[in-house]
Formats: structure tokens, sequence, C-alpha cells
């Protein structure tokens, strides 16, 4: 396990969901943490958590409704006060809401756009203004991203988007010591509803479903060898590569033919 700066943190969003948890055990092995989610009842237990089975690191945590900029500038303000400096950033907050378009609320267009993307990207603007000298940025994308998807259709295009801006980023730090990678994971069984979705899509789902904690120290070893977008599982590799020889209207076709049979509103 490689540590960048053993006074440096980490800083993980998303950090009590399943995915987050995952990064944050992972993490806790390579350094401090500064974790941040919704719930200040839930990160003050997963702090303590974490503490019990890593007594040796500095673990702080500060709540943020990522959708709100007052809330991002509190959090801000705070680390700023405590004076921390990071070594990587886990972009690991999500909304994936899944149904069709027209029966979005406009709540739920604005919700699930300002978490996936603007929050990401201020977030990462705000880590890279107290990076130390090396760092990394690892973004949890999707596999969903890869190309267009009927019913699911704000959230691959959320996740598209990352790809494209953390690709762009990317060179732009190209020499400044800052290592960035997206993944492009395929379903995490996590959550009963996404455990349902993964049973729904048959031997596609089981094929592409990885554990959370498979995806996260992946992720974070793709991460240390700057990998510009790294997929973790076999068959997930296989699907990125489909849009290469197979048409556009032909993969819609299938895609939409499966997920308008699922529906869901976690958030």
């Amino acid at each position: 396990m490689e540590r960048l700066n053993n006074g440096g943190y980490t800083l993980i969003s998303g950090a009590t969901g399943g995915v987050g948890r995952a990064f944050v055990f992972a993490c806790a092995g390579r350094g401090n943490l500064f974790l941040t989610a919704r719930s200040a009842e839930r990160l003050a237990a997963l702090k303590d958590e974490v503490l019990r089975a890593h007594p040796g690191i500095e673990v702080d945590c500060y709540p943020c409704q990522l959708t709100d900029e007052r809330s991002r500038a509190e959090l801000y303000a705070y680390i700023e006060s405590k004076g921390y400096t990071f070594v990587r950033l886990c972009n690991v907050a999500g909304v994936d809401i899944q149904k069709a378009f027209e029966k979005y609320t406009e709540e739920k267009i604005v919700f699930q756009c300002r978490v996936n993307v603007e929050a990401t990207l201020s977030l990462t603007r705000f880590f890279l203004s107290r990076r130390e000298k090396q760092a990394e940025i690892v973004t949890v994308g999707s596999i969903s991203g890869v190309y267009p998807m009927p019913y699911f259709a704000i959230y691959s295009a959320t996740k598209c988007a990352l790809a494209s801006f953390f690709s762009s980023l990317r060179l732009e730090l190209k020499g400044e010591g800052v290592k960035v990678t997206t993944v492009q994971p395929g379903g995490i069984p996590t959550r009963p509803d996404i455990i349902e979705d993964i049973k729904g899509q048959g031997l596609w789902g089981r094929l592409s479903a990885k554990p959370a904690s498979f995806v996260a120290e992946r992720s974070l070893r793709a991460v240390a060898k700057n990998k510009r977008i790294y997929t973790p599982g076999f068959w997930n590799r296989v699907i990125a590569t489909v849009p290469r020889v197979v048409p556009l209207s032909w993969r819609m076709h299938f895609i939409a033919g499966r997920w308008k049979k699922l529906e869901k509103d976690a958030f």
C-alpha cells in the first residue's frame, strides 16, 4: 500500500454509502482520512468504526449537502480552519435515479445533475487548492457512461460528462504531480434496490457486478498507475469495447428494452 504523505489526508465524498465505505476502509491503510456525507450521525459512527480498525491514523469528518453551495462553502471553511492538506480525493458521491425522463420532476433533474457533476467538480477544484505536491484524484463514474442509455439517460449523461472532464483535467495537470483516474464500474451490490437491479438484468448483471471492496481497492491501484480510465472486471471491459463494433442504434434499442422494465427513485 502506498502512502503518498503521512501528514496529508484523503478526502472522500459519499463516505457513508456502500461504495464510499469501501473506499474509506481501502484508504485507511494508506493514511489519514477526511470524510463527508449528508448524515452527521452516520459519519460519526463510521469514524468510530474506522478508528477501531485503524487506531494509528487520524480521521475527521464534516456533514455536507453537496447540492447546496452554502453547505459546500461551510465544508470548505471548516477544512481551511483546520489547515488540512490532501494527498488523495475520492469522488464517490452520486445519484442513480432510473426512469423515463418525462417522469422526472424539476427537483429530481436538478438534484441528480448537481450531485453527479456540479458537486464533484466543486470538490475537485477545492481539493486542488489544498493538495500536496504529489496527489491523486479517483472519480467513480460508471460503465453506464460509456454510451447513451435510454431510461437511465440523466445518470448516463452525467457519468459520461465526468469521464470527459477528468480526462481533460488529467492532461491539464500533466507534469504537476497529480494523477487522475476515472473508474467505470458495472453494478455494485451495496443496496437492496441495486441488488434487485442486478438480478433483473439476468446473466448480464451477474457478470458485470463486482463487490464494492474490489472496486475500491482496484481503483486505488489504477490511480497509483495514473490510468486515465479504469474499468473493473473483465466483462465490463468487454462491454466498454462494444461501441467500436456495434452500431449505436442497435446498442440503444437493446438497452432500452432492458432498462424500461426497471424503475427506481431511491433518493
